[in-house]
């Protein structure tokens, strides 16, 4: 640095500030020269600023302004081209045209590329001929030769060189690696090691059984060596077929269907293997495909009998016989030998013997009678067996279908049971019955519905049949009385239509009861009681005097046993064992005695004991029920019922169901004994009957209230 300043006698100072200033640069402070303390690098800074100023160097004064001043550094080729990768990896598929591109690789270089050639690169390949090239400026590798084969060689190295200085000589150089893969492209078919093979396999191989394994073996490599295996022809190509292991690439051989050695006994197999990618440009060098034949030998197995069917269904009445034949099955032995068969019932399945079959000609027939409603389907199984081998028997289902007839009549759904209101009109339905039947008729159940004949004068009720299964009871008057009758009872027949026809009788016990205006229930005196169908209303009053009768004249004999008050020492027979043994030491007064009313008087006075049975409850002594006399019912079977009733619920009234002893002795008795082991009579004439000899006359009655029909009923 100079400044006009300076006139050479030394009074000027220069000062150097900036960049590098006192480090990399320092200055002569007399002369101004600049120098350079150590090695400068482009690469690491290329220019530096500097300020710089001329000063008094007594005053210190400032002669002239600061001043800014660049030094340049001059580049020179100090740096060789570096790639940016040490090692690079590139793939190529094999058989690729020349030229093919392959890998680009880049080299830089630390020196100024405006200066000179110093950072001029060209590219060279040093290892990797005559199958590679590098493009010289670009650094483009594209493959030399044609037709390189993976299966003959599959990796190469190629060395790479970049060189500066545009490659002449003294210029620097680097270099790289380059991996480079042929991968494969399917330019080989799959092909079989064999033209032939031969495979065995027994008759009795079950569906699916492999019968073994095939392999076409194909240079490629992954996906392009993947084969597809497909039987193409022969006359085994209904009976067998081939599937491809995908993890082996082998064609496993199977059954298709049951072989018959007796049938055929040898079948040929034409497999053809082909690759399941195919490859377009080099389908015209050859058939991507290979054909094998394969011959399977079927060995013979001793086999059990075969039925003809694989299951039979035999149908039979059920009102079959026992002996019946209901079918016949047939098995024969399938090997050449033909075995004769026995035939057998496998007593798991018919635990009952309902059926067994006939060894021989493999009949089967009933041991016992059929009930379709009990069971309708029997399934049974037979066995045949070869009479000359036990070991071999085979096993067929048989399903036995029971056929319906008509025998078993319909019956209402459930025990009927109504009311009718006291208010009841005329026409009104009090009650819709229907009827279940066990039979099954084919064209389905029709139910018909109609009074039994004793009921079809029943002033009461009428029924009408809904032609739908089921019936509907109706009201014929107005009017009906619970002091008068409070129970009817109406029978009523049911039948079907099938052959033969079936019907049956039930009775629907029809209540009188109290309604509202609306026909709502609001009381009924008497609980609806159920009584056997068949017995008439006259019947019933002809029972009931009777009874009545009978009851009044044991009543009269207590009575009179009632007056005598002698008195007697309860004795006992040694012999008595009380064993269900009731002792009468008693004579009753006989039909003169009237006037006694307490049975208890028939027994020892002192015997009396009026302590509480301990099999009573106490207040179920409370609970007897007042009947309404029979003069104001007409309806004598719900009379009898109820009067039942109330004995069987009276804890006071005998029997007691335990041991009565008569120990005392009545007065007066006309017919000398109550006991029926001391009143046989020899007398022929004696007339046991006369306590009914009232017939006739109740029979008046009961014409009365309409209630007897015929003499028969009185």
């Amino acid at each position: 640095l100079h400044s006009s300043q300076d006139r050479g006698d030394g009074s000027v100072k220069y000062i150097l500030s900036g960049d590098g200033a006192g480090v990399l640069f320092i200055i002569d402070e007399n002369t101004g020269d600049i120098h350079a303390t150590k090695g400068l690098d482009r690469e690491e800074k290329s220019y530096y600023l500097l300020r710089a100023q001329a000063v008094d160097k007594i005053t210190g004064r400032p002669l002239e302004p600061e001043s800014e001043f660049i030094i340049k550094i001059h580049d020179i080729n100090d740096n060789e081209p570096t790639f940016t990768k040490e090692m690079y990896t590139a793939n190529v598929p094999e058989m690729s045209d020349i030229g093919t591109f392959v890998l680009q690789v880049t080299a830089t270089d630390a020196d100024d590329p405006a200066y000179g050639n110093s950072a001029k690169i060209v590219y060279s390949i040093l290892q990797g001929q005559p199958y590679f090239s590098v493009e010289p400026e670009t650094g483009i590798i594209r493959t030399a030769l044609p037709d390189m084969n993976r299966e003959t060689k599959d990796q190469y190295l190629v060395v790479i060189q970049a060189k500066d200085m545009a490659g002449q000589l003294g210029g620097l150089s680097g270099t790289t690696t380059v991996n480079i893969t042929l991968t494969d492209v399917n330019d080989n078919p799959p092909q079989f090691t064999q033209s032939m093979y031969q495979v065995s396999t027994l008759e009795s191989a079950p569906i699916g059984f492999s019968l073994g394994r095939i392999k076409a073996t194909d240079a490629d490599i992954g996906e392009n060596a993947e084969v597809t295996y497909n039987i193409i022809d022969g006359d085994g190509m209904e009976m067998f077929d081939i599937i491809t292991d995908k993890d082996t690439q082998e064609g496993i051989i199977h059954v298709k269907k049951p072989l018959d050695f007796e049938s055929k006994r040898l079948y040929s197999l034409k497999v053809e293997a082909m690759n399941t990618k195919l490859e377009p440009r080099f389908l015209h060098v050859a058939p991507f495909k290979d054909i094998a034949t394969i011959r399977v030998t079927v060995e013979d197995v001793d086999e059990p009998p075969t039925f003809n069917k694989p299951y039979y269904t035999i149908e039979v009445d059920e009102d079959a016989k026992e002996g019946t034949i209901v079918g016949t099955i047939t098995a024969q032995d399938p090997d050449a030998s033909k075995n004769p068969v026995k035939y057998s019932l496998d007593r798991h399945t018919d635990l009952d013997w309902i059926f067994n079959v006939h060894s021989e000609n493999g009949s089967i027939f009933t041991l016992k009678s059929l009930d379709r409603e009990t069971s309708p389907w029997h399934n049974i199984s037979i066995i045949a067996t070869e009479i000359n081998n036990s070991k071999q028997s085979n096993q067929i289902p048989v399903y036995i279908k029971v056929l319906d007839i008509n025998d078993h009549a319909p019956e209402f759904v459930i025990f009927m049971e109504t009311f009718v209101c006291d208010n009841a009109i005329p026409g009104q339905l009090i009650q819709t019955i229907s009827a279940v039947d066990k039979d099954e008729p084919p064209g389905g159940h029709r139910f018909f519905f109609e009074m039994a004949p004793e009921a079809t004068r029943n002033p009461n009720f009428t029924i009408r049949d809904n032609k739908d299964n089921t019936a509907g009871i109706l009201t014929r008057r107005k009017g009906y009385y619970q002091s008068r009758v409070n129970t009817y009872l109406l029978p009523i027949i049911v039948s079907d239509n099938d052959y033969p026809v079936q019907s049956s009788t039930s009775t629907l016990t029809i209540q009188v009861c109290t309604c509202d205006s609306a026909g709502n229930l609001q009381s009924c005196n008497t609980e609806v009681m159920s009584l056997p169908a068949g017995l008439s209303t006259g019947a019933l009053f002809a029972i009931l005097f009777c009874i009545v009768i009978f009851l009044t004249v044991i009543l009269i004999l207590f009575a009179s046993s009632k007056r005598q008050r002698k008195e007697e020492p309860l004795t006992f027979s040694k012999d008595d064992v009380r064993d269900n043994i009731v002792t009468y030491n008693d004579e009753g007064g006989g039909e003169a005695d009237t006037k006694a009313f307490d049975i208890g008087t028939l027994r020892n006075p002192k015997a009396i004991d009026n302590k509480l049975r301990r099999d009573i409850i106490p207040e179920a002594i409370l609970s007897v029920q007042q009947t309404v006399p029979l003069w104001q019912s007409t309806d004598v079977r719900a009379f009898i019922i109820q009067r039942l009733h109330e004995n069987d619920e009276d804890p006071t009234a005998p029997p007691y169901d335990s041991l009565a002893t008569y120990a005392y002795e009545g007065n007066d008795s006309m017919v000398e004994s109550l006991s029926s082991l001391e009143s046989i009579s020899k007398d022929e004439s004696q007339d046991y009957d006369f306590l009914c000899d009232w017939g006739p006359q109740f029979k008046k009655l009961a014409d009365m209230y309409g209630g007897v029909d015929s003499d028969r009923d009185s």
